[in-house]
């Protein structure tokens, strides 16, 4: 699985862990965001967009994104077709959001979660597969509402 992972400067020392522990299940890591030699600032409407954008174009299977809270990624991630993302900080969310929602934009708070929790919400998230059955009538339809969306705002 192709995985990108972004973060701004919340979660520099967050996501490089976290891509090196999601290489060790195989998967294919793109690494976006700053380094840990780089103090300034980085707007996460940024990072998140070009995470986003690979997911919703699918040049990325899946996405990861690390902030401060998780939140303001979220936000952006949910502006691309296709998107479906959410902050999760619990091992039931982590689960829920990939067999109810089929999440396919992990986000995370570089700041209020510790690395162990991390990295358990990572592989719960990772491991969890979608459910289908009543949960995919309802993907469906927020895909129509997505799409109709669209179409009015293209008026």
């Amino acid at each position: 699985m192709k995985i990108m992972i972004g973060s701004d400067h919340h979660g520099v020392r967050t996501r490089l862990n976290v891509g090196e522990y999601i290489r060790g299940f195989g998967n294919e890591v793109v690494d976006v965001g700053p380094t840990n030699d780089n103090p300034e600032p980085v707007d996460y409407p940024d990072i998140a967009a070009q995470i986003a954008e690979a997911v919703s174009t699918g040049k990325a299977d899946r996405g990861i994104l690390i902030c401060g809270t998780g939140i303001g990624m979220s936000i952006v991630a949910n502006k691309f077709p296709g998107v479906r993302a959410a902050p999760v900080a619990d091992d039931v969310s982590a689960e829920m959001s990939r067999r109810h929602n089929d999440l396919n934009v992990l986000c995370l708070s570089g700041d209020m979660l510790t690395e162990e929790t991390i990295d358990r919400l990572v592989e719960i998230w990772l491991k969890s597969e979608f459910a289908g059955g009543r949960h995919l009538r309802r993907l469906n339809k927020i895909t129509a509402i997505e799409k109709e969306q669209i179409q009015k705002n293209k008026q």
